[in-house]
């Protein structure tokens, strides 16, 4: 057990929650192109397992390379719509995705429940003059993920 423990629960009910709900979405739903950022729920659910990915391997790297890390931050300068785009998300298979999203998360879960308490002031440079600490990338994870659930809640609305 460790400090992000509540966090972990909090995502990992989140999983549970939303899993069936998006598994009942019909196509036209996850496939119209309606947020402000042009996104369909396809898309957005990509975004978030990009982000898993991406988070997983900042928590790996922090842990064991020097600090500061040089590491891409890929949500900048447009390059999660890359992202997003070059692995086709809109036209990747829904249950796939869904499965690639929640274990994803889940991996991102149980990394975080075995983190190095000793490495958690560790950083990374997110751009020129900003840097991250472990401990906040870490903490951060759940407003981003909520943040991205509203907005399929939204579309879903």
């Amino acid at each position: 057990m460790n400090e992000f423990e509540s966090i972990c629960r909090e995502i990992r009910d989140l999983l549970v929650v939303w899993e069936p709900l998006l598994l009942s979405l019909n196509e036209n739903v996850i496939t119209e192109r309606r947020n402000s950022q042009k996104r369909s729920i396809k898309q957005i659910l990509g975004h978030m397992t990009d982000s898993a990915s991406n988070n997983t391997h900042r928590v790996v790297h922090l842990q064991y390379q020097p600090s500061p890390l040089q590491f891409p931050n890929y949500a900048s300068h447009g390059n999660n719509d890359r992202w997003i785009a070059i692995q086709d998300y809109q036209h990747e298979d829904w249950k796939n995705l869904i499965c690639l999203w929640k274990f994803a998360n889940l991996h991102w879960i149980h990394i975080v429940g075995n983190v190095d308490l000793t490495k958690l002031n560790n950083v990374w440079q997110s751009d020129e003059n900003k840097f991250v600490s472990l401990r906040e990338s870490i903490v951060d994870y759940l407003r981003h993920f909520k943040l991205h659930l509203s907005e399929i809640e939204e579309l879903i609305q």
